[in-house]
């Protein structure tokens, strides 16, 4: 298997695994923010945003793994949302002048897979 299947494989599960994990325990996902406690809509949102959006990204880059003709375009498309979710928390660490560590690790994570992905894309 090549370093860009792994690395799309690797990236997929993530997602997956966020996906999954959020649609099962929506509170998990919120408490680590500081908001241990939601009520029916929260938890509709964090099923929806986190989980189907973490589901559908997985399959799209687990598609990619499969699909030589796909890859670049998809490794581009989620490089494009992932860098996304990273520059929203550097504008909010502006905005709130500061970040937690929770978020930070995100956006790290975010940053890792967005360079991988668009190493992907571009290689």
């Amino acid at each position: 298997m090549s370093l860009p299947i792994i690395t799309l494989v690797i990236t997929g599960v993530l997602f997956a695994l966020m996906g999954v994990g959020s649609l099962v325990a929506p509170t998990k996902v919120t408490a680590q923010f500081g908001l241990p406690e939601l009520n029916r809509d929260m938890r509709n949102e964090i099923r929806g945003v986190y989980g189907g959006f973490g589901l559908a990204i997985g399959a799209a880059l687990f598609i990619a793994a499969l699909h030589p003709e796909l890859r670049s375009g998809i490794a581009l498309t989620v490089a494009l949302a992932v860098g996304g979710m990273a520059g929203g928390r550097g504008v909010s660490a502006i905005i709130d002048r500061g970040i937690s560590r929770a978020p930070l690790l995100y956006m790290a994570l975010e940053l890792v897979g967005m360079a991988a992905l668009l190493w992907v894309a571009l290689g």
